[in-house]
């Protein structure tokens, strides 16, 4: 399977998160630039390269791998950065006010950017790749009445349809490149289909019993339902929650009574709570050890196995599959 790296530029805050009021103030400042004619929704002000401002790094990815050299990506939030609890800068803002096109994921994942993100679509072209997804398909977050779990990227099949949307929209924010975007768009969405299908493959090498992915946060839902493995997490969807001593307790007994081989930690959240549940299993008399780190909310380091989507999955699959006593891939 061919993985392409993207050129994805991953902007840097200068001064760090702007204060609420600070933050409000320039949300309206970009509106009210839209309004005066600094660049209006589905207006270009520039001739070159689309520029497209992406939050997450999986959302870059789809739109560097579609765009192609038509477009110029900015990806807001780097390696290891958690999108539950990151809070936009005063450049995070300058970048959304001057993008060509802003793509997002939506589903609440950027939660702490919904006042920024809601505001755009007022400026300028704007695009929550999740509403791509049929609401059918979607999970409800427990304890959030109509919510629902934003982590669709685990199931590559749901996936598919989210990089859809973001054809969809740089071939509206670009007409004239419809036919280069539909033509990689869908050289990467068979792309999708073939790692699904090894995905599953793979999977179907661990033990029925062993199936089991406990983590720090519910974060692999869909990749659960998905491939057949059943999820614990320690936190809820969203790491703004914090995992507390019954939460440990709990899921130490359920590891320890199906003798689960392994544990993951998280790249994007802390490990401690992982290594506390690994303690308590070892006190109920099992050694479940830590199987490795998932890239969970957030790709790898540039140039790194997960430094794309494709890449991402990979080497999750990988990490899971061993550690649970699958069979290792033929090299």
């Amino acid at each position: 399977m061919r993985t392409v790296t993207s050129k994805i530029r991953v902007g840097r805050a200068v001064r760090g998160p702007v204060p609420a009021l600070a933050l409000a103030a320039l949300a309206l400042a970009a509106l009210a630039c839209g309004a005066a004619g600094c660049g209006g929704a589905g207006e270009r002000r520039r001739d070159g390269p689309l520029n497209v401002v992406a939050t997450t790094g999986m959302v870059a990815d789809a739109a560097a791998r579609i765009g192609g050299d038509r477009v110029r990506v900015v990806g807001l939030m780097g390696p290891g950065v958690d999108p539950h609890l990151y809070k936009a800068s005063e450049g995070d803002v300058r970048r959304l006010q001057e993008a060509d096109l802003v793509l997002y994921n939506g589903l609440h994942l950027e939660a702490k950017m919904g006042e920024v993100l809601g505001r755009l679509g007022a400026t300028r072209p704007a695009r929550a790749v999740a509403s791509a997804v049929d609401p059918a398909d979607l999970q409800a977050t427990p304890g959030y009445a109509g919510a629902h779990d934003p982590h669709i990227w685990f199931d590559v099949r749901l996936w598919r349809n989210a990089v859809t949307a973001v054809g969809e929209a740089l071939a509206a924010a670009d007409p004239p490149g419809a036919a280069d975007y539909r033509r990689r768009l869908d050289d990467y969405r068979a792309e999708l289909d073939s790692l699904d299908a090894w995905v599953r493959r793979r999977v179907a090498t661990v033990p029925a019993p062993s199936r089991v992915l406990a983590t720090a946060h519910d974060a692999f839902g869909y990749f659960g339902r998905a491939y057949g493995l059943e999820v614990r997490g320690l936190q809820g969807t969203s790491t703004a929650t914090e995992a507390g001593t019954r939460d440990v307790q709990d899921l130490a007994a359920f590891l320890a009574e199906r003798r689960v081989p392994a544990v993951f930690v998280e790249s994007s959240v802390p490990p401690r709570a992982v290594e506390a549940l690994q303690a308590a299993v070892r006190a109920r008399g099992h050694d479940v050890r830590i199987g490795g780190s998932l890239y969970s909310d957030a790709l790898g380091d540039p140039g790194g196995p997960a430094a794309t989507y494709v890449g991402m999955v990979r080497a999750n699959v990988t990490t899971i599959v061993e550690a649970l006593g699958g069979a290792k891939e033929a090299p």
